[in-house]
């Protein structure tokens, strides 16, 4: 057990605790038979993964980690990849696209790897979701459908659906539609002539030898298959079911998008015997025009996409955010969830042991939060960038030495990080879309008494330039104060927001302040 009171953890209002009292209550008469507690995640790879695909690992490892502190029993966490699924539909964002046009419909470790890395295109995005889970440190097991399913792991909980087949069977018709209903089957063969996945009705089963039998669609020929070994797959929903039962699955979430497999699976697994996982329902990320993010159509951000313009740190509290929110996933987003981030980390020190656990980073950072390092946020960086049209770090590094003395990127790595990622951002976002407008006269003249009291102010502290700031405005009637603040960010940065004035006037200095107004007003 953790060494702090476990009251403290008992009492935590942050959504992964309330989860995972949800799994503590799930055991409150006996432990886990099989003597330790498993959470799952799932992944379709028919496509690259997603920063969907990494929110749902993310989260459920905060799950993880906060049953943990309640309970020592052991915690595992399966990430399994629904490989032996068919290829429905060429991807729009993979290469050569007409070779896997040619093999629609085989699962997807016998489809031959677009990108010619690995043995097939299950493989290569597999190998893409480890390579991504691996860079965060995630503690995960991976698991492979198609290694399930033909090392024969899979083998006993398939004789059980082969035997409930008629109870499966009355609890899948009633969700399909009437065309659908003629020729569903929970058990998809793999057809030995094609290597296809096949959608046919069975025409006989028989458990007493493990096989199923099915009329092929284009020979018309009656075929025997047995469904262990690989030779079958199920059926999504049925498999979802057969999984949980086979593996033990204690914990799931899963999106707004599957609620009803959800609670079909839910029967499946309890006409097998088992008993269905507690469960998490997260809304979706949608992209910038307000659609779900797809994996087929990469839409939205990618994984490389965020950490090119923001550290992954950023990315994990982004996740942890309101999973029952539905959020936009656009680049966006981006300086906002750094800056928000960098404030909890600013105030966990602070906290008593009863709040820092409902501190996002708690969870972001397994309980070991890092230290704020230099206090200067994204928005103010880039900003600077802005006003520098910096090209590279040393520039803004110039600006930082000065106002932090003692920072070097070796002794502030993260905000070497942070600057970094700044000049990427500000390069391809920032930069494009500057547009800056000339100040009426009555903004001029109270610019120009800006700068006028500012070379009074060579040693002012941030606190103070934000308050002489305020002060100019007031002076000039601007009864809106935000509309004072509008000028300053459009006629000196050209931008509709921008920093919080006085801490960037300290960054970027008085005198290089009141040189940048007397350029802006000609």
């Amino acid at each position: 057990m953790n060494s702090f009171n476990p009251t403290h953890y008992q009492n935590a209002k942050s959504w992964p605790f309330e989860e995972a009292q949800k799994l503590l209550k799930r055991f409150e008469n006996a432990p886990p038979a099989k003597g330790f507690v498993l959470l799952e995640t799932g992944y379709g790879p028919s496509g690259l993964p997603h920063i969907g695909t990494f929110g749902e690992v993310a989260r459920t490892t905060m799950v993880r980690h906060a049953f943990e502190q309640l309970s020592d029993i052991p915690t595992r966490l399966f990430c399994f990849s629904d490989d032996m699924d068919g290829l429905r539909k060429v991807p729009d964002n993979v290469p050569n696209q007409q070779m896997l046009g040619q093999h629609l419909g085989k699962p997807l470790t016998m489809v031959p790897d677009p990108y010619g890395q690995y043995e097939s295109f299950g493989h290569h995005n597999n190998a893409m979701l480890r390579r991504f889970l691996d860079s965060f440190g995630f503690a995960y097991e991976f698991q492979s459908s198609s290694d399930w399913y033909k090392g024969g792991g899979f083998d006993p909980t398939l004789r059980l659906v082969l035997q409930h087949y008629d109870a499966i069977m009355a609890i899948m018709l009633p969700s399909l539609r009437d065309e659908r209903r003629a020729t569903y089957s929970p058990f998809l063969p793999i057809c030995s002539r094609t290597g296809q996945v096949l959608q046919v009705p069975m025409v006989e089963i028989h458990p007493e030898s493990d096989t199923v039998v099915y009329r092929d669609p284009e020979t018309n020929q009656l075929v025997e298959v047995l469904i262990t070994g690989g030779h079958c797959k199920l059926q999504w929903k049925v498999d979802w079911g057969m999984r949980w039962r086979a593996f033990e699955v204690d914990y799931e979430m899963s999106g707004k998008d599957l609620i009803d497999s959800v609670k079909l699976s839910t029967q499946i697994c309890r006409a097998l015997g088992g008993a269905p996982p507690e469960t998490l329902t997260y809304e979706l990320f949608l992209d910038q025009e307000g659609q779900k993010i797809s994996k087929s159509k990469g839409n939205g951000l990618t994984i490389d996409e965020w950490l090119t313009y923001a550290p992954t740190e950023s990315l994990s509290y982004y996740m942890f955010q309101a999973p029952r929110k539905a959020k936009r996933l656009y680049f966006d987003v981006i300086p906002r969830a750094v800056d928000d981030y960098l404030a909890m980390v600013a105030k966990y020190p602070e906290q008593t042991l009863e709040v820092q656990i409902d501190n996002p980073t708690y969870h972001v950072h397994k309980g070991n939060p890092p230290a704020s390092e230099s206090g200067l946020s994204f928005n103010i960086l880039l900003n600077l960038a802005s006003v520098c049209n910096a090209e590279s770090p040393q520039v803004l590094w110039g600006f930082v030495q000065r106002y932090l003395p003692d920072s070097s990127p070796e002794t502030m790595p993260f905000l070497a990080r942070l600057i970094d990622h700044a000049i990427r951002y500000y390069q391809d976002f920032v930069k494009p879309t500057k547009a800056y407008r000339t100040a009426t006269a009555h903004e001029k003249a109270a610019l120009q008494d800006l700068a006028a009291e500012l070379s009074k102010q060579a040693n002012a502290s941030a606190e103070d330039l934000q308050a002489l700031a305020f002060e100019v405005g007031k002076r000039h009637d601007f009864t809106d104060l935000r509309a004072w603040f509008g000028t300053l960010y459009e006629v000196l940065l050209g931008q509709k927001e921008g920093p919080r004035m006085g801490s960037f006037i300290a960054l970027y200095g008085v005198e290089n302040t009141v040189q940048l107004i007397q350029e802006k007003l000609g």
